[in-house]
């Protein structure tokens, strides 16, 4: 009996019937435009990327590939404090609690390696935030609240709606706030409905594994529209990905990724959850 969903799920059948093509015959490179192999492959990522969109209501634009959540962790935090080093010559400073995944915590390390202050904010007996104590330590060089939607170890849900309320609050009444917010919803994509929009995140990080499709394959959705989001590119190359992700984007990943996103809300659509705890 397997009880260990939580740090992977196997692969949906019908995620590995839909990849099965482009490890065989849909091979071409998506960044090929002059042959129609490459034309077939952009097309088959143009539509994963709508396919995860609609997951947590996003557009395909918004959608970026990476090799999985750590990837996509340590290029919204990572990416968002370089940029912001980059346009400032200033360091900043950043909030995440103390109960967050290994990946957000250590990309939080490494900034404060280089000079970045990180506040690390206790949780309660039940694993949740304080919102009166996360205000209190917004200030104008604050550049990103990381705040994960569902705990992968106790699986508290943190009040992710009034972290977003909150943030955009302080970026309309402090018009110079660069202020950004990511959210780590590995653990809640396809257990629980998300909105981007609704919630007012910036930033959030997507694994295929942890919904039942392949591993080495994530996503980050990076929000389009004002005030804009920029990030510096971790991985230098080609400019894929908008010039945030470089690399040969891995295909039959991606369309298995988007079909298990396509899978997981159905499933909300059906309330298959509410049927099985039942």
């Amino acid at each position: 009996i397997y009880l260990d969903n939580h740090a992977t799920t196997p692969c949906d059948p019908r995620v590995v019937e839909t990849m099965v093509p482009y490890l065989a015959n849909v091979f071409g490179n998506a960044a090929s435009k002059s042959h129609r192999f490459g034309w077939d492959a952009k097309k088959a990522v143009d539509l994963s990327r709508e396919q995860v969109g609609a997951l947590i209501g996003a557009t395909a634009k918004e959608i970026v590939f990476t090799s999985g959540a750590t990837e996509s962790n340590n290029l919204a935090i990572k990416g968002a404090a370089h940029y912001f080093q980059k346009n400032t010559g200033k360091t900043g400073h950043i909030i995440t609690p103390r109960t967050e995944h290994k990946a957000v915590l250590d990309s939080c390390h490494a900034l404060e390696e280089e000079g970045w202050e990180v506040t690390w904010l206790d949780v309660d007996t039940d694993g949740l935030i304080s919102m009166k104590d996360l205000e209190s330590h917004i200030r104008l060089d604050t550049v990103i609240v990381s705040v994960m939607f569902a705990n992968n170890e106790i699986g508290v849900i943190q009040p992710i709606a009034e972290i977003g309320a909150l943030v955009q609050k302080y970026r309309k009444e402090n018009k110079e706030s660069k202020l950004v917010f990511h959210c780590d919803a590995v653990q809640a994509l396809g257990r629980v409905p998300i909105d981007v929009r609704t919630l007012g995140i910036d930033l959030l990080s997507i694994s295929g594994h942890k919904m039942y499709g392949p591993k080495g394959i994530g996503a980050l959705f990076v929000r389009k529209g004002r005030p804009r989001i920029r990030l510096a590119s971790q991985i230098d190359g080609g400019g894929h990905e908008r010039g945030m992700r470089s690399g040969t984007l891995a295909v039959h990943q991606i369309v298995g990724l988007a079909k298990s996103a396509e899978l997981a809300r159905l499933d909300l659509e059906e309330g298959h959850i509410e049927k099985v705890r039942a």
